[in-house]
């Protein structure tokens, strides 16, 4: 049986496949499953990701290049949301989803969790990281 909720993140800056292989490099158990790009005929630009459906950690999720700019993009309202099992899980995460992104609350004990941070990594995609 097919999934049937998946996220789907729409790049706008041409960043899709790049943004896909990093996050897959992040995590375990994670792969391309489908890829198609855009052709001479377009849209899109040539060779950019129409559809591309891949998982992280075992679950589902699809990005494209959007040939359209939009007037919105991703919004921290929206977040992944990360259980880590130990303290260098979270520390590698958050260092390297932070890098070049922007902190939105740095690694702390917030009382509702003994380790918890929030960040927006350079693609614009927000990612809560919780230490279990």
């Amino acid at each position: 049986m097919k999934e049937q909720i998946a996220t789907f993140f729409t790049f706008q800056k041409e960043d899709a496949e790049q943004a896909m292989n990093f996050y897959i490099g992040l995590f375990d158990n994670s792969k391309i499953i489908d890829l198609k790009r855009w052709g001479q005929e377009g849209p899109g630009k040539e060779g950019t990701i129409m559809h591309a459906t891949f998982s992280l950690n075992g679950k589902l999720y699809m990005c494209s290049d959007s040939p359209p700019i939009h007037s919105w993009g991703f919004t921290p309202a929206v977040s992944n949301y990360i259980e880590c099992s130990n303290n260098s899980e979270i520390e590698r995460l958050f260092t390297q989803l932070s890098e070049n992104g922007k902190v939105m609350m740095p690694l702390n004990n917030y009382g509702f969790s003994q380790k918890f941070g929030f960040v927006e990594d350079k693609f614009g995609v927000s990612w809560q990281l919780n230490l279990q």
